[in-house]
């Protein structure tokens, strides 16, 4: 009785047994392919809570002067920003007079935080005076021309002038760095945006401090340094931020990670200047759009109301 009931249950078990492996072995390929897409696409970054994503919220323009400094001391040797010029830093962010109190608050325009305060002004002179930045732009040498002879020559720099590049050419960066070419910073937080790049200052934050050593049996060839959060896991930018690095001019500690959240504050202030004004101009159409909304819902019930709400009462006449 008892080998009739096992032989009749053996059939089931090996059905179950299969089953089992067969899932075993999907979830094995499903892990194994995250990985290999990890791997290729680099680890996500996490999602920060960056000041200026609030939807009534502007940049932290004091953090944008302190990531131009990070900028010009630690990137600017290897990166370049061609979209910028000069004359683009004028008021965007507060001189070391204007941080007690902006000369001009009474007329400025104000964006507020969701807590009701107000936090940065559109038209305060908020980052560097146009003589700050005239004198920024002179201490560079750029080549201009040709002159009356044909010839080129060198001037010192104007508020028009770019950013200086650190390279001539992208043959000549790569010359420099063994192969491998320095993006242009200009839109760096938007270039890395897609499936893979979800927001792209998490990226950039996360890779400026993700430089671990490789785990173990993970080689990185000579000349590249591990990083998860790029793709491949290998990036020739060695590590760039440490603490203390960098002197702040308004005397914040520079630790690394705040080093890393300010230059990645003015790098998405470079990718989108214009971010204030335009959620200013919106919170403007909103309130505006709000009204007209309200008016026009009034003006309806008031225009049909007595064609809606009558009624009609029809007498019989025996």
């Amino acid at each position: 009785m008892l080998r009739q009931l096992l032989s009749r249950a053996a059939p089931g078990w090996k059905l179950g047994a299969a089953t089992l492996a067969a899932g075993t072995a999907g979830l094995a390929a499903a892990a194994g392919t995250a990985l290999a897409d990890e791997a290729e696409h680099g680890l996500h970054a996490p999602s920060y809570p960056w000041p200026h994503d609030g939807f009534f919220s502007s940049y932290d323009h004091r953090s944008i002067r302190r990531g131009y400094q990070v900028y010009t001391q630690v990137c600017a040797t290897c990166h370049s920003m061609d979209l910028i010029h000069y004359r683009d830093l004028v008021g965007v962010c507060y001189t070391e007079e204007e941080e007690g109190r902006p000369q001009h608050l009474e007329s400025s325009t104000f964006l507020f935080n969701y807590s009701g305060f107000a936090v940065h002004s559109l038209q305060v002179g908020v980052c560097y005076t146009e003589e700050e930045a005239k004198e920024m732009a002179l201490n560079i040498e750029v080549t201009d021309g040709p002159n009356d002879e044909g010839e080129m020559f060198e001037r010192p720099g104007k508020l028009s002038d770019k950013l200086p590049a650190p390279y001539m050419n992208e043959e000549h960066a790569r010359y420099a760095n063994g192969g491998a070419y320095p993006p242009d910073l200009s839109l760096i937080t938007k270039a890395r945006m897609g499936p893979a790049r979800h927001d792209g200052q998490n990226y950039v934050f996360s890779l400026l401090l993700g430089y671990r050593e490789p785990p173990a049996g993970i080689t990185v060839r000579e000349g590249l340094h591990y990083n998860p959060y790029f793709p491949g896991g290998a990036i020739a930018m060695p590590k760039m931020l440490n603490d203390g690095g960098v002197e702040y001019d308004d005397g914040t500690p520079a630790t690394e990670a705040q080093q890393a959240k300010d230059v990645v504050t003015f790098l998405s202030w470079a990718a989108e200047p214009e971010m204030d004004e335009r959620k200013l101009m919106g919170t403007k159409w909103l309130a505006v759009l709000s009204l007209v909304f309200l008016t026009t819902v009034y003006y309806k019930r008031w225009k049909w109301s007595p064609l809606k709400s009558r009624r009609l009462i029809v007498d019989v006449v025996n």
